[in-house]
């Protein structure tokens, strides 16, 4: 089975720094796109950012500049290094991977449980 587990999130001030980490464990052949998406009380689901198996990066508009994403594809980690935290920051933050077990030839889309990040004074 395999699951992915957010960790890192909190509740920090505004213009603080934040690490998120996230770990794919199981049966794992390989991973492929890996991302962060996060979603506030009342909104949709939004694309963070995201990071290839070659180490291609997107990021939503709204981060650009404050907030980097990276993996250890070795490790099957992904990070979201968030600096200069807005109030506008605060949501559940989600992984998301796409993997290919290693009971199929087929990737397939995982997700985390979430991680809470608070920005307030």
């Amino acid at each position: 089975q395999v699951q992915l587990v957010e960790s890192g999130g909190g509740l920090v001030q505004p213009g603080e720094s934040l690490r998120l980490a996230c770990a794919a464990s199981g049966s794992i052949v390989s991973a492929n796109d890996m991302g962060w998406y996060r979603q506030a009380p009342g909104n949709e689901r939004e694309l963070v950012a995201s990071i290839t198996s070659g180490g291609r990066t997107n990021y939503a508009d709204s981060v650009k500049g404050r907030f980097t994403i990276s993996r250890d594809s070795a490790k099957k980690m992904v990070y979201l290094q968030m600096n200069s935290l807005k109030s506008e920051d605060t949501a559940v933050y989600y992984c998301n991977a796409r993997i290919r077990p290693s009971y199929s030839s087929i990737y397939y889309p995982y997700w985390g449980r979430g991680t809470q990040v608070t920005v307030s004074s």
